[in-house]
This record gives structure tokens, sequence and C-alpha cells, in this order.
């Protein structure tokens, strides 16, 4: 194989230590190149010596797996000195038989050297800090969403049914009703009568429901969940100021990217940091759509397409797009609602939002790299585009429903 890196390194990383491999010139008058393997602990004073170390031998690029979060510490402070490659595990499995640290980081080390490690998407360190916080933001909101689930369980073993009448237990009617459950208030009437705007016109249906076998336990568990809940939103709206203070620099992309259906600051918040705001990092916004794993797989052999599942790429972009989807899915009159009950009744609705999201996905593409804000194409984009289409479509199903059918070319409009 032709040599593509002179002086290559590769990292072996575990939790506790990082073995380190790297290929060195021949010395003079042999002909075979030298390998040195050394062992570092993963504490700040290990790798620091692994960068000294890595810098006596000249050292130019350095490959490591992405194993878990062991890899991030490592990154941290060897990104400054070396250029850096994190590759995908599955890229670059071992030979079978020859499975030991030091094996695997000789084994990372020659690919590195022929040039044949594929380096996976790191952004710089302000956007993995954003990231890290976009991430804890949405495992909380799951934890909130957890929290309130059990409210629903709790309510159902009471027999209190508010949920039935009440679209939002959570709401400003509905909060009020439990907070004076849990202070010991059991009358259906007083209950009901803490109502607010259009819930009073359910006051009959709320008395009825209010009616229940609200214990002392239940006091507690539910005064505890509330309490939870209410410490959640707290901590997501501090977490949510910290991201738009160090998004600060993206408000304009962000601000973008919000004027597509469906797409909320959260969600562009959640795009920039996954994807770094750098659209430059992908050559089309099809490489986009295939690194975040919004699109079919490839799986050909011998000229025949096996499943086309979509492989495995970041959970955390791609909830968030399929949340969009889902929300651009019920903006009437817009291109994406009609995109996705065009697929939806043919694919069904699993892969409409998927394929909405990576038409959203491809739009930010577009609209991140010239700065335009989002054109809709409108509800009735397909039956524009091809009118004979629409039209013969629409006369098979009055056909099929026994009627003939006879077209007339409508007069022209003064």
């Amino acid at each position: 194989m032709d040599r593509m890196v002179e002086r290559p390194g590769a990292l072996d990383v575990h939790k506790a230590q990082v073995t380190a491999a790297v290929r060195l010139p021949p010395p003079p008058g042999k002909k075979r190149r030298v390998e040195a393997v050394a062992e570092f602990s993963t504490t700040v004073t290990g790798l620091l010596a692994l960068a000294d170390w890595l810098g006596r031998h000249g050292v130019e690029r350095v490959a490591m797996e992405a194993t878990g979060d062991y890899w991030k510490p490592v990154w941290a402070v060897l990104e400054e000195r070396f250029d850096l490659l994190l590759v995908n595990a599955q890229h670059v499995k071992q030979v079978p038989g020859r499975k030991t640290d030091i094996a695997d980081a000789q084994w990372l080390c020659r690919l590195l050297e022929a040039g044949l490690l594929r380096a996976s998407l790191v952004p710089p360190a302000p956007i993995r800090a954003v990231r890290d916080l976009t991430r804890y933001r949405k495992t909380q909101i799951h934890e909130r969403q957890r929290e309130t689930q059990r409210l629903h369980k709790v309510l159902e073993d009471t027999g209190i049914k508010l949920a039935t009448v009440a679209t939002d237990i959570l709401g400003v009617s509905g909060r009020s009703m439990l907070d004076a459950l849990v202070a010991g208030t059991s009358d259906p009437e007083s209950l009901a009568q803490l109502a607010r705007g259009r819930l009073r016109v359910k006051l009959p249906a709320l008395r009825e429901a209010m009616q229940g076998r609200f214990g002392a336990q239940h006091r507690v568990l539910v005064g505890q969940i509330l309490a939870h809940i209410d410490f959640l939103n707290a901590s997501i709206e501090r977490v949510s100021a910290a991201i738009a203070e160090h998004l600060a620099a993206f408000d304009p992309a962000i601000a973008l990217l919000c004027t597509i259906p469906g797409v909320q600051r959260r969600t562009a918040e959640v795009i920039i940091a996954e994807t770094g705001g750098d659209m430059t990092a992908f050559a089309t916004p099809r490489h986009l759509a295939s690194w975040a794993a919004m699109c079919p797989g490839n799986d050909e052999s011998a000229g025949k397409r096996r499943s086309g599942k979509t492989r495995k790429g970041s959970k955390w972009l791609r909830a968030a797009l399929c949340e969009a989807a889902h929300a651009a899915a019920r903006t009437k009159g817009s291109y994406l609602q009609a995109h996705y009950h065009r697929l939806r009744v043919r694919r069904g609705p699993t892969r409409a939002v998927v394929a909405v999201g990576h038409s959203i996905l491809t739009a930010a593409w577009h609209m991140l790299n010239t700065g335009e804000t989002y054109r809709d194409l409108g509800g009735d984009y397909f039956q524009r585009r091809d009118p004979e289409r629409t039209t013969r479509r629409l006369v098979t199903q009055l056909e099929r429903l026994g009627h003939i059918v006879t077209l007339e070319p409508a007069p022209a409009q003064p």
C-alpha cells in the first residue's frame, strides 16, 4: 500500500489507560520501518506525557476510535498540538485472532499510514460545549415527560378523570386543581370552580371528573411529582439560557432556520449544535443527510437492492428533525404538509416523517450556505408540478365510484 502519512500515530483508548503506537521511518542502513508502542494513564498528567511522547517522535497525525465518551478528554488535550482523526470503530475492525490493545493500536496506525481512515466530524470546542448542553436539556425534557406520565397514572388510580376533560392537566386550571388536592381540598364543586378561561364551559363535566378517592398516599405522591416537575422546568430554563448565551453568534442562523415550518428555536439550536453550524463540512445536502442518517441506506449485491433501512446517526439530531417534521405536517397550506400526506398514503407515517425531516435538513443546508430565508412552495405544489397527472388520478377515482366523467376546459378568467 502507498504511504500517505510519514509519521502516523494511533491510540487505543480505554477508561483508565491509552495504548499508543507510532510508525517511524527506517534508521540509516535499514529498510523496515520502526514501530514504537507505549501505555499511558488517562489522567491529565498521563495525557500530557502522551502528548510529549508523540511530539518527541515527530508524529504528524493521530487517529483514535470513538469509544463511548473516553475519547473526549484525550481529544481535548491533544487537539492543539496534533492533527487528530476520530474514526468509527466499525470501519477499523481488528484482524481476527489478533485482539490485544497493542495490536489494535498498531493496526489503526497502519491504516492511518496508508490513508485508509475516514475521519468523523468533530466540531470546535465551543460547539461541543453547546452540544453537551442541548443533549442534557433533552434528557431533562424526557424526565419531565416521564414525571407527567407518572402523574397521569396516579390520578387514574384515584379515579379522578381530569385528563378526560382538560387537554393539559398541567395548565393554569389543571395545576390550580392539583395544588388544591394536595393542600387537602376534596370537594368537587370547589375544585371545578378553579377552572379558568374556556375550561369554565365544562364545569358540569369537571364536577363529575373531580370525584375520586384521593387518599393521603396520593397527596404525597402528587405533591412530590409536582415539585419535581417544577424543578425540571427551572432546570430546563437555566440550561436554555446558557445555550442562548453560547449561541449568541449564531442568532442570525437560528432566525433563518426558524422560518422553516415546524422548526422552533430549540430545534434550530440542536441543528447548529449537532452539525457544527458550518455547512462547508458537507459537500452537498446529500452528504449532510447521509451523515445524519436521514436517508435510505445502501445495501446492494449482485444487482439486487436489499433492505434500505436508515443507518444509525445522531439520535439527538434525528429526534429534533422528526419532532419538527410532525409539527410541519400540521402546518396548513405548506409544502411540507403536502409532502407528508403524499408519502403517508404509500409509505406509512414513520417513513413519511423521516422524509419530511430529510427535506427540513436539506433546506437548512441551503439556507445556512446562502443566508436566504425559507421560501415555501405551497400546499398545492405537487398539483401545480404535474396537473395532468392530478387530473388523471381524480378522474380515475370518480370512475371507480361509478361516474362517467367528461372534461371541458374552463373559460379563461377575465
